[in-house]
């Protein structure tokens, strides 16, 4: 018994040195009119957040986990992926380590926030889902998310959810779907700071056309001389678009970009990243049964 006691006194002990741990890189994030938000210490200067707590771009406040407050501008944010990132007006002390480790389904977590000046707040959880890609109610895929029955209380939104040893592995936001809440994992967080940083947000491509699903012709297939069995129709093309500048036509089935199949609508957006915008890429397509290459110069998604 006395044993049983002791493990789960280590436990208890474990969860609140994490949660003390991450609190120190937890901040509060004033930029609504309704409850306040969290956000993650970032770097010494920047704060990530969700996008959708950030109703006013100007005299957003910041409360420091050391105490005192800072006022921060928007240094990149991208609502399609509920993801902002916040420059503070002076430097703060302690960053949050994110983790190098992917997550697992059935792993311990802690959500955690700090979204009024009466201190850190936590919910316990376990990983019940690691999935992707989705659209999000943003008409937006994301990759990877992770799902938790950890407790999204008011204010949670921005704020870390981290394993048992305190590392960040996503943040927490109620952006994204309907009545859930889901974490972006660090991966995919990494990415977006990086775009957000250089670009101050997220790029993303488009050709200009509107297209559906189809099956490829027996012949079709076998003029690409690949075991691809589906491709996407061209049934319209937005005038004055990129599709329309290259000579694609209605009529036309996409099958590849620069090499790689596509099959469905998930498959192009996924391709039609922004590394592509601005850059002339090679579109697979069937036309009248016979594979020809479409040099097309992909713009970017507004």
């Amino acid at each position: 018994m006395a044993t049983n006691e002791n493990s789960l006194v280590a436990l208890s002990d474990a969860m609140a040195e994490a949660v003390e741990k991450v609190g120190a890189a937890t901040v509060t994030v004033d930029a609504r009119r309704r409850f306040p938000a969290s956000g993650i210490l970032y770097s010494n200067d920047l704060v990530l957040t969700a996008d959708h707590v950030v109703e006013r771009e100007e005299d957003i406040q910041i409360f420091l986990p050391a105490g005192g407050e800072a006022t921060a501008s928007i240094a990149g944010r991208d609502p399609g992926s509920d993801l902002a990132l916040l420059r503070l007006s002076r430097s703060a002390s302690q960053t949050a380590e994110m983790s190098q480790v992917d997550p697992r389904v059935g792993q311990l977590v802690l959500a955690v926030a700090r979204p009024t000046a009466e201190g850190i707040q936590a919910s316990l959880g376990i990983i019940s889902a690691i999935g992707g890609p989705i659209r999000t109610g943003r008409g937006v895929r994301l990759e990877r998310y992770i799902s938790t029955d950890a407790v999204p209380y008011p204010g949670f939104s921005g704020g870390p959810l981290i394993d048992a040893s305190g590392r960040v592995i996503g943040m927490n936001t109620s952006g994204l779907t309907r009545g859930a809440s889901i974490a972006i994992p660090v991966s995919q967080v990494r990415l977006a700071v990086e775009s957000l940083l250089q670009h101050g947000k997220i790029r993303r491509g488009y050709l200009g056309v509107r297209s559906q699903p189809v099956e490829l012709p027996v012949n079709g297939m076998e003029a690409l001389g690949r075991a691809q069995t589906s491709g996407l129709l061209i049934v319209g093309i937005e005038p004055d678009g990129p599709a329309s500048a290259s000579g694609l036509m209605v009529g036309d089935i996409l099958v590849g970009i620069d090499g790689d199949p596509i099959s469905d609508h998930d498959e192009l957006l996924s391709r039609l990243s922004g590394s592509l915008v601005g850059a002339q890429t090679q579109v697979e397509i069937l036309r009248g049964g016979k594979p020809v290459s479409v040099p097309v110069t992909v713009g970017e998604r507004s």
